[in-house]
């Protein structure tokens, strides 16, 4: 239930790959996680679907220094910069990748197959585009992030205890402690070349995530009367987007790093 994005992994691997602090080994078997395979197709000077291993060599040949996230929503192009095509195929997707150094993004398309929700087979199909040299939208330093999340936090809780929506019953308790094994066990949240402040803002990020999911996915609690239950998507519909903010800020923390050198 945890929220981690393919392009956050793409991402966050690729940079680690770019710098020198992984091999492309490791890199693509963090990219792929638990997918069957992942394909990129439309890379400049391949006709066809290549592996993650070649394609993240061709995109350093062809310039790119780093990775960026994009988590747009509807009203929202958060990370993007254009052009219209792009941006309204990363919209649908929900998620894209940002070369730095090279004017191309890749939107993840994803495929299952299988006789079972818990027994699929997942392939990632990487549409390689053009994109616009410009500034991503709305993305927030990492410190920026992580004020704004502690903020919208405290502020969606009270609101959420009045209306008892925020994520309470054995459900939730269950999703939550799965959380906390996870992130004890030492689930490395980022690649190598992360500084510290952004596993901190991820993880905080992924655990506000799952806090919204579970109050919009498990009931409305006491929030029986209709007014009641738009205050709670009122409380929840900022601090959903404080955490989309802020995941991007804590993945494309090592980019910004390295560009104030």
């Amino acid at each position: 239930m945890l929220f981690e994005p393919r392009s956050g992994r793409l991402a966050a691997w690729g940079n680690a790959l770019l710098a020198g602090l992984v091999s492309p080994d490791e890199a693509v078997s963090s990219i792929v996680g638990e997918d069957a395979v992942h394909r990129v197709v439309g890379l400049p000077g391949e006709s066809g679907p290549v592996g993650l291993t070649l394609a993240l060599g061709r995109l350093r040949a062809l310039g790119v220094t780093g990775l960026r996230v994009a988590l747009p929503a509807p009203g929202h192009p958060l990370g993007l910069s254009g052009p219209a095509e792009f941006n309204a195929r990363a919209l649908d997707a929900g998620e894209a990748v940002v070369a730095v150094g090279a004017a191309l993004g890749l939107v993840p398309e994803v495929a299952e197959a299988g006789p079972a929700p818990g027994d699929l087979h997942v392939s990632v199909t990487w549409h390689c585009l053009p994109v616009r040299e410009a500034p991503p939208a709305d993305v927030p330093s990492l410190g920026e992030a992580e004020r704004e999340l502690a903020e919208s936090l405290r502020e969606a809780t009270v609101v959420l205890t009045r209306l008892d929506v925020a994520g309470s019953g054995p459900v939730a308790e269950a999703a939550l402690s799965a959380y906390r094994a996870r992130a004890e066990a030492g689930r490395e949240v980022l690649a190598p070349g992360y500084p510290p402040r952004a596993v901190r803002v991820l993880a905080l990020a992924q655990r506000v995530d799952l806090l919204v999911s579970l109050a919009y996915e498990h009931g409305p609690g006491g929030a029986v009367a209709a007014s009641e239950m738009a205050a709670r998507t009122e409380a929840l519909r900022p601090v959903e987007r404080v955490a989309r903010r802020a995941l991007v800020a804590a993945y494309n923390s090592a980019v910004e790093e390295r560009e104030r050198g």
